[in-house]
């Protein structure tokens, strides 16, 4: 489990592909200091498992379901990452409840600038839309972030997902807008972000379990529509 608050902007290093799946190297002096094998460190928002740490570096493996549901797969050596390790009962929650497992991925599709702080808009994979409310939390490439606007009209740029990227499905539901503080425009892949460039998402996992809840309830006619 993990917080969104991200602590170090690390570097991805050689991806090292072993058929469908593949071992990742990311240089992260602080998170690599006290990892140790079987620790989970999120990397862009994915929880993944360390398999090694050599100094300031950690490997981690990657399975292709990760990959087919992430942007993982796009990074080149010396890409910078987002990196948070995993919380602890004694972790302070500045963000959210964030698990690490990402629902989809999503387009940069308008950037705003403003005096001190930036208003960012994402495209919303289809079938997301519904666990996404104004004033509510989603983690993007990690970061916990509230949601300022939703829109259900068509994204100004659609998603070039990866293959089975998006876990809602293809195409998009419209966008969503967030806005950037200085300290997250600085410390995160977030501030140096293009138009088109691809971010994970996860949506806040509560609004998923409601979600299941009352479908199952409807389908039974416990709930009215």
């Amino acid at each position: 489990m993990f917080t969104g608050i991200i602590e170090e902007l690390g570097e991805a290093g050689p991806l090292d592909w072993h058929g469908d799946s593949g071992v990742l190297t990311v240089h992260g002096p602080l998170v690599a200091a006290d990892a140790r094998h079987g620790d989970s460190i999120a990397v862009n928002g994915v929880c993944l498992t360390v398999v090694s740490v050599d100094g300031q570096r950690f490997a981690v493996d990657v399975m292709k379901e990760t990959f087919d549901r992430s942007s993982l797969g796009t990074l080149r050596p010396g890409d910078p990452v987002n990196l948070e390790r995993a919380a602890t009962l004694a972790t302070r929650l500045g963000g959210h409840l964030v698990q690490g497992h990402v629902d989809g991925v999503a387009t940069v599709v308008g950037r705003t600038p403003g005096d001190r702080w930036e208003q960012v808009r994402f495209s919303l994979p289809t079938g997301l839309d519904r666990y996404v409310v104004e004033k509510g939390s989603i983690a993007v490439d990690g970061v916990s972030l509230t949601v300022m606007e939703v829109s259900d009209g068509d994204a100004t740029a659609p998603a070039p997902a990866p293959a089975g990227a998006a876990a809602g499905g293809s195409g998009t539901a419209g966008w969503f807008g967030v806005g950037l503080i200085p300290t997250t425009l600085q410390l995160t892949t977030l501030g140096r972000k293009p138009v088109g460039a691809l971010v994970n998402l996860e949506v806040d996992v509560i609004a998923k379990y409601v979600a299941k809840q009352l479908d199952g309830a409807r389908s039974v006619g416990g709930v009215r529509p």
